[in-house]
């Protein structure tokens, strides 16, 4: 069976960018991108207001997409049309979770999201997360923060499986997650 990983970056207060502050909060490590690079081949999945953005740095050939423009991406959009622009990119206009649990029943197809709070919150909700992994920024937005990532979850129990701290304090944190029905101790707390 397939493997899917949700993939996120944050802030330490949970925001996926800040208004005014450049991308990755303006802390960069070439030690993380290294890392970036050495990740397995997967297919990246999205949503529309993902693939818009990340299709029009491509575009604009912004430094480091390249990579990104070479791996396979899914799309999953009801305003989107065909043809898609961003090369190696497939549409699809159904529904996300009938479509993503096709995609891990047939076995051949590791997957990643990128960014894409909406989506990644649908395949979370329903249970088809084998892996959760967030790098977190060392930096506290309150005031500027913008794409409040877990907003609208479930609960979700984590068990950490990898940790890792790379250049300029950031720490990569993966876990396997488990859907709760309620707080833990709870009657039927695990999902």
């Amino acid at each position: 069976m397939g493997t899917l990983m949700i993939d996120f970056i944050t802030s330490l207060d949970g925001y996926g960018a800040a208004e005014g502050w450049p991308g990755l909060w303006g802390m960069e490590s070439a030690e993380y991108f290294g890392w970036l690079d050495e990740q397995p081949e997967h297919t990246l999945l999205m949503g529309a207001t993902t693939y818009r953005l990340m299709s029009g740095m491509a575009a604009g050939g912004e430094e480091g997409v390249d990579e990104l423009t070479r791996r396979p991406k899914v799309v999953f959009s009801s305003t989107l049309a065909d043809p898609l622009a961003w090369a190696n990119t497939r549409l699809v206009t159904g529904d996300a979770v009938d479509a993503v649990r096709a995609m891990k029943a047939d076995g051949r197809t590791e997957m990643r999201t990128l960014g894409s709070v909406s989506l990644c919150r649908s395949l979370i909700t329903a249970g088809l997360v084998d892996r959760f992994r967030v790098v977190v920024f060392p930096v506290i937005t309150g005031a500027t923060g913008q794409d409040r990532i877990y907003d609208g979850y479930p609960d979700v129990g984590l068990d950490l499986v990898e940790s890792r701290t790379f250049d300029g304090g950031l720490q990569l944190l993966e876990y396997v997650p488990t859907v709760l029905d309620g707080p833990p101790g709870s009657t039927g707390a695990v999902g």
